[in-house]
């Protein structure tokens, strides 16, 4: 394993050429529920600058990285190459969740491709930066996207889209706070 001062240079591009990426988080209590999720919608993930990386964060079934963040921050990042030369890179760090009713939320999610159901960008600044050999991970060669995410949420429109989250998206497994906020109806039980 090897440490780096920044995402520059190599580690950059190798970051920004992959599929897929995995997103761990966990919450503070012992007996909580440690999450990992797969990540990889093209045109969803930037690295900002050599020290901080974003995502735009679909609707999805559940919300545990986003009740994680909210409660203490703590995210790692990994990112594996399942083509060409072996490796490996982690990005440990502290994310933040800008929903869409955030301010800041309409010049970042700007950067990405647009996402029906989009409803956050979670942005990392990153503290360690980490890369190793790879040679566990196998070859597997890229078929290519799946187009079933973005539909799914056009045909619900914008309504349908914020009964979805208020449905499976309040709480973490756990009973953590997620998006437990919607500004147009006013409901907040945070």
């Amino acid at each position: 394993m090897k440490l780096h001062e920044r995402i520059d240079g190599r580690l950059r591009e190798f970051v920004e050429r992959q599929h897929v990426f995995f997103v761990a988080t966990a919450p503070l209590t012992a007996d909580g529920h440690v999450n990992v999720s797969p990540r990889g919608v093209p045109g969803t993930f930037a690295v900002l600058d050599d020290h901080t990386f974003a995502w735009l964060d679909g609707t999805g079934s559940g919300s545990e990285t986003v009740a994680h963040l909210r409660e203490n921050g703590r995210i790692t990042v990994m990112f594996c190459a399942f083509d060409g030369a072996p490796n490996i890179v982690r990005l440990h760090g502290t994310g933040r969740v800008l929903t869409r009713y955030d301010d800041e939320y309409p010049a970042l999610a700007s950067r990405f491709t647009e996402l029906p159901g989009a409803r956050a960008v979670i942005v990392v600044d990153v503290e360690r930066v980490s890369d190793s050999c790879g040679w566990g991970v196998p070859l597997m060669s890229y078929e290519g996207e799946r187009d079933l995410i973005g539909p799914y949420f056009e045909r619900k429109g914008e309504a349908g889209q914020q009964e979805f989250r208020r449905r499976k998206n309040r709480t973490s497994i756990d009973g953590l706070p997620a998006y437990d906020v919607d500004p147009l109806d006013g409901v907040n039980s945070r």
